[in-house]
C-alpha cells in the first residue's frame, strides 16, 4: 500500500527575519526536503539545512505535520506529509551547491516569491507564530 513521503523545513530566525534557499527556478523556500530512509526527522531537518544553506543548526520543536495537498500547489500525485522544524542557528555561512542559488534572511513583509509546492506565506506566518510563541503546540493535519 502507499505511504507519504516525509518532508522537512526548517524555520531558522535571525531577529525578525527568517531563512529562505533559492530553488534552481529561482523561486524561494525554506530550507529542506525528502527525509532520508536511515536517519531521523532531526537529523534530517539539520543535514538538510547544511546542504541547502551551509549553515549549522539544532533542531529544537515540531512546529507542525502538514497534508502537503491540503496546503501547497501544485499537488503532488503521491501523499506527503510535511515536517516543519524551528531550530536555532549555532554557525556556518552560504556556499554554492547543487541545490540551492543563494540563501537570505527576509522579514515578514518583505517575503519574495515563493516555491508554493514547498513553502507558503500562511507556512511562513505559521513559523513565526511559533517563533514569538512563549508555549507553542504542533500543529496537526
Amino acid at each position: 500500500y502507499q505511504t507519504p513521503k516525509l518532508d522537512t523545513r526548517a524555520a531558522i530566525f535571525q531577529g525578525e527575519k527568517i531563512l529562505l534557499v533559492q530553488e534552481s527556478d529561482g523561486l524561494w523556500s525554506l530550507p529542506g526536503g525528502w527525509a532520508d530512509v536511515d536517519i531521523t526527522v532531526k537529523e534530517n531537518t539539520v543535514k538538510e539545512v547544511k546542504e541547502e544553506a551551509g549553515l549549522d543548526v539544532t533542531a529544537d520543536l515540531v512546529i507542525a505535520l502538514q497534508e502537503q495537498r491540503r496546503r501547497n500547489r501544485p499537488v503532488n500525485a503521491y501523499g506527503i506529509c510535511k515536517v516543519f522544524v524551528l531550530c536555532s542557528l549555532l554557525g556556518g555561512s552560504f556556499q554554492p551547491n547543487l541545490e540551492t542559488l543563494d540563501s537570505r534572511w527576509f522579514a515578514l513583509d518583505e517575503l519574495p516569491p515563493l516555491s508554493t509546492g514547498k513553502t507558503t506565506e500562511e507556512q511562513i506566518r505559521m513559523c513565526f507564530d511559533a517563533y514569538h510563541a512563549e508555549h507553542w503546540t504542533t500543529l496537526l493535519d
